[in-house]
């Protein structure tokens, strides 16, 4: 009986950590929705690739990882989030990952649109665009 107990404390240990690894390369949209919806830059930046291109109100940038967050922290101070939802997501013709959400503020509606990137076995954002409606 404790051979049993011992298996099945091993699988769900397992299983439970495989689910976990395996979220945060599968599942960057929906994690990356969650820090949008949350205007938290600071965890947003967990997901940034090392360079990424931001576009606030139709002025894009490149900017270094440390740059981005600080860019959008201003952002969420400046418009806090009511609601984020993601309208559509896919990938390109070359299997690149993308996402199209909506960010509301107050009264304002921005349309947010993410490309996603393999960067080191790792999937990060590559390009993330507010453009408001």
């Amino acid at each position: 009986m404790s051979i049993n107990r011992s298996l099945f404390a091993l699988i769900l240990f397992f299983s439970t950590f495989s689910g976990v690894f395996g979220q945060s390369q599968s599942n960057i949209i929906e994690q990356v929705r969650e820090t949008i919806g949350a205007g938290s830059a600071k965890e947003l930046s967990k997901f940034l690739n090392q360079t990424v291109d931001v576009m606030i109100d139709e002025q894009l940038q490149s900017y270094s990882k440390a740059q981005a967050e600080f860019v959008l922290r201003d952002f969420f101070r400046n418009h806090p989030a009511n609601e984020f939802t993601i309208i559509h997501q896919g990938s390109s013709k070359g299997g690149q990952p993308f996402a199209i959400g909506l960010y509301k503020s107050g009264n304002e509606t921005y349309r947010v649109f993410m490309k996603i990137k393999a960067t080191d076995k790792q999937q990060l954002v590559h390009e993330i665009r507010f453009s408001k409606e």
